[in-house]
């Protein structure tokens, strides 16, 4: 059973949201968070249930692959069927920059944060070109990354990878902040267009503060696989 307090803003009844913080290649992770996920959905029916996932289902652990197949199947835990939201994130966007114009920059900027365990993943050669990784990569991969947004609304919260740049409202914020932001968005104690859920800046256990609830706990780095479970003004979590 989840423990639920009381949560910094409220969804419609009736909805539920999970939301999981970065992958980072830890497919064995998410097909447990998954797990959680179906078991309580069974145990605790609603009406309208989502799982987000807040981006950076790539690089650094050992299997990037197997992440992106997965949620490139869709929904593979037990009934009920949540709807599901895969959003953008800066590990994503650095691989898509890697692949897609051949620049030297952008493929050592990725090869440099992780994308090496990538190309493994997906069975690249070690010294392949970059403008020759397409050819291994299966482009049902490569076309669903693209297919990712970068934010999610819902009730008094939203859901974005890295978070929002304070004083601009949700439909002016930068792509850029949405994905790559730290401060002074951590820092801030104000407030912004809604509760931000985000992942991107690691911590020892969940960031919950009045105006965000961060939860990238650092899966790929010796931590858990978190994920926030948001109903009602009440949250939990879930951990792998």
């Amino acid at each position: 059973m989840i423990t639920m307090s009381l949560a910094p803003a409220a969804l419609p009844a009736g909805q539920r949201v999970y939301a999981i913080g970065d992958v980072h290649g830890c497919c064995d992770r998410l097909a447990v968070m998954h797990r959680l996920i179906g078991n309580d959905l069974a145990a605790r029916p609603v009406g309208e249930p989502t799982v987000v996932h807040l981006g950076d289902y790539i690089d650094r652990g050992e299997d990037s692959a197997g992440v992106i197949e997965r949620l490139l199947r869709g929904w593979a835990a037990p009934a009920p069927m949540p709807r599901v939201v895969n959003l953008l994130g800066n590990h994503e966007e650095m691989m898509l920059a890697a692949l897609d114009g051949g620049d030297p920059d952008a493929v050592m900027n990725w090869l440099s944060n992780g994308g090496a365990s990538s190309l493994q993943s997906w069975g690249v050669p070690r010294r392949a070109r970059p403008g020759d990784w397409k050819r291994t990569i299966p482009s049902t991969h490569v076309a669903f990354l693209r297919t990712l947004a970068l934010h999610h609304v819902q009730g008094g919260y939203v859901f974005v990878h890295a978070g929002l740049r304070p004083g601009v409202p949700l439909d002016r914020q930068s792509r850029h902040d949405m994905l790559w932001i730290r401060e002074p968005f951590l820092s801030w104690t104000g407030d912004l267009p809604a509760v931000v859920v985000h992942g991107h800046t690691p911590g020892h256990d969940v960031a919950s503060r009045g105006n965000r609830i961060g939860v990238d706990t650092g899966a790929v780095m010796g931590g858990v696989l978190t994920c926030v479970v948001l109903e009602g003004d009440r949250m939990g979590f879930l951990r792998a």
